[in-house]
């Protein structure tokens, strides 16, 4: 998901895909403990969504108190 897709969606699609991403890295580092991934750029990926989700919710807090 690009960057502008990110800041169409409402605050809640946000928060929901943070914790869905979130739940989904878990997943993937907890599969990857058992055995490798066969891609492990998985992880990479999944964690940097996540702190992109982040970033747009913050900056939304942000907006809000200005």
């Amino acid at each position: 998901m690009k960057n502008s897709e990110i800041r169409e969606l409402a605050t809640n699609e946000v928060i929901e895909n943070i914790e869905d991403e979130k739940a989904r890295l878990l997943t993937l580092r907890l599969n990857h403990a058992v055995s490798p991934l066969e891609n492990h750029l998985q992880l990479k990926n999944s964690k940097r969504f996540i702190a992109r989700l982040k970033t747009e919710l913050r900056r939304r807090q942000i907006e809000d108190v200005k």
